[in-house]
């Protein structure tokens, strides 16, 4: 019997022992408690501060302002800052930005904007039908499929990529700012969007349910042509209907009229834009979370059905920089993403590694490199802008500079500096013309895309 005992008293303490590991006891809270010194007059003052103030002006950097400069060696003749207003539009911004300036040169013209709101009706429209597309297509898998769960989950929302820009300008055009103006809800998009992405899970469910019956492909189609038609009378009340054809003429700087023409979107896109070709721009990325020298392709990133996916190639920071310091001199802008709230001061306009100390004020080390940031969610992009300048010193770049789209008001009269620095840290990718690309290089781009998933922490749209 006493064995008996023995061995029940071992197991019950083995099992006590054992649930334990792993939770905060006294002897380890005592451990802990160690790293703060509540007595220690240093650490009063610190906790003081740090409990009275705000933050980031305890961390600022008084001795790295001294370094902030917004003169550049080379820069892009960029005229006029857009505002996105609370939409996530960036990328479409940037797109358009990237145009503006051979625009504004070719017709001589104080500035010159193109409608937002035209191209941002026909990408909400283009991605319910792919959502809606991708419900039939993935009508057999179950919910919790990754894909499934997915696209529910994310469903649709304002964010894109370069591939979002020219896919839509290839389908439908551009037209001119005043054509197509922006709408209150244009400029704030959130309402229209929560209702729109509950209408499409509602109809997600429903085509679902049609495609897995004995159905024929036309009765699906027909019934997501009704479900468009909901989706397409929401935007026409919130955005205005989209021209099919509009009268314009160009004023010149100095107040000369143009003639009056009539223009379909495409026609007047062709003619602004000359023997523009959306073929021969690539995106470069810095992802070194993954082996450089390579193609990927991100499964079904796109907003238009039959448009191009999100593709890039994978380089090293400095090769991505060669290629952008020559189309800078060549005064051609290039869409640009990266990180925008690392390291900013916004009231400056001025981004760099050193803006803001930390480590020094908590006493803690953040040591994570840029590959482990990615991998962790803790870094990705999440705002493109438009590179313009570059400042150079014996031949190597020292800050670059954006042309943001948050109005004038902010940063630097509306641009954003930043080290070259900061560039390797949290710049991740830049749409350059293949003419500033060397031949090496232009041979990666012929390699078939590694696949990857859309729900990779690299692959953040940009707002």
């Amino acid at each position: 019997m006493r064995k008996i005992a023995f061995l029940i008293v071992f197991i019950s303490l083995w099992l006590s022992s054992y649930a334990q590991e792993g939770t905060i006891g006294k002897e380890q809270m005592r451990e802990i408690k160690k790293s703060y010194n509540a007595n220690d007059p240093a650490t009063k003052a610190l906790t003081n501060a740090l409990s009275n103030n705000d933050v980031m002006k305890l961390v600022l950097s008084r001795e790295n302002l001294s370094t902030v400069d917004h003169n550049f060696t080379y820069r892009v003749n960029a005229k006029g800052i857009t505002d996105q207003k609370s939409s996530g539009r960036c990328w479409m911004f940037t797109g358009m930005n990237v145009l503006r300036p051979s625009i504004i040169e070719k017709y001589q013209l104080s500035n010159f904007d193109f409608s937002h709101n035209y191209l941002y009706f026909w990408d909400i429209f283009e991605k319910c039908n792919l959502f809606l597309e991708a419900q039939i297509k993935y009508a057999n898998l179950p919910m919790d499929d990754k894909s499934v769960d997915h696209l529910f989950r994310s469903t649709i929302g304002d964010g894109g990529v370069w591939n979002s820009f020219s896919n839509l300008a290839e389908k439908y055009g551009l037209v001119p700012e005043q054509v197509m103006p922006e709408t209150n809800t244009s400029n704030n998009t959130h309402w229209m969007l929560k209702l729109i992405k509950r209408k499409l899970r509602e109809d997600g469910l429903e085509i679902r349910n049609i495609a897995t019956s004995k159905t024929s492909k036309n009765a699906i189609q027909n019934a997501k042509i009704k479900m468009l038609g909901d989706i397409y009378r929401i935007l026409c009340l919130n955005l205005g209907e989209p021209p099919a054809e509009f009268d314009y003429r160009f004023v010149d700087k100095n107040g000369k009229l143009g003639e009056y023409k009539t223009y379909t979107p495409i026609s007047f896109m062709k003619e602004v834009l000359g023997d523009y070709d959306f073929s021969n721009y690539v995106m470069l990325m810095n992802d070194p979370s993954r082996p450089y020298f390579k193609m990927y392709e991100i499964d079904y990133d796109r907003n238009v059905m039959e448009g191009k996916n999100w593709i890039y190639l994978n380089l090293p920071s400095d090769d991505i920089k060669k290629f952008a310091i020559e189309s800078i001199k060549n005064n051609e802008a290039m869409y640009a993403s990266c990180d925008v709230n690392k390291q900013i001061n916004k009231d400056l306009g001025y981004s760099d590694i050193y803006n803001y100390d930390f480590e020094s004020l908590y006493g803690v080390e953040f040591g994570m490199n840029k590959a482990q940031r990615i991998k962790t969610y803790d870094s990705g992009s999440t705002h493109a802008m438009t590179l313009i300048a570059v400042d150079l010193k014996d031949d190597k770049p020292v800050k670059w500079q954006f042309e943001n789209s948050w109005g004038a008001s902010a940063g630097h009269n509306g641009y954003l500096t930043f080290t070259d620095k900061w560039f390797d840290e949290y710049m991740f990718r830049v749409v350059i013309n293949k003419k500033y690309i060397d031949a090496k290089t232009l041979e990666y781009l012929n390699q078939k895309p590694i696949v990857l998933p859309p729900w990779d922490p690299m692959f953040r749209e940009d707002y």
